[in-house]
């Protein structure tokens, strides 16, 4: 069964909310792309490539759009053809399905 994440939004974690870890990130990790890697158990990274830059331009000012709407702000790298996206949840110091929700409507926008 795959997981529905853009039918989510992003929400407030109550406050000592656990980081999702481990086996609890396996269907997570399944419903997004695969470009998105799982570091330590910690984060979310992508990297998408494009002709030039202004394509990698576009994508992190929609990114950025995304982000704003969604109240969760990536790390964005931009350089010539290529945006480097890092997610995690800050309050909890690590992945939250918030993390996930924001990576799959990353990776709508680009459909």
């Amino acid at each position: 069964m795959t997981m529905d994440l853009l039918s989510r939004h992003c929400a407030p974690l109550p406050e000592g909310s656990p980081a999702l870890k481990g086996e609890a990130l396996k269907n997570y990790v399944n419903a997004i792309g695969d470009h998105w890697t799982v570091v330590d158990d910690h984060h979310l990274e992508g990297t998408f490539e494009f002709d030039d830059f202004m394509g990698a331009l576009e994508f992190t000012n929609e990114v950025g759009r995304i982000a704003e709407a969604e109240e969760h702000h990536p790390e964005i790298t931009l350089t010539w053809g290529k945006a480097s996206v890092r997610i995690w949840t800050h309050s909890i110091d690590g992945l939250s399905e918030n993390d996930f929700i924001l990576a799959a409507r990353i990776d709508a926008s680009q459909n």
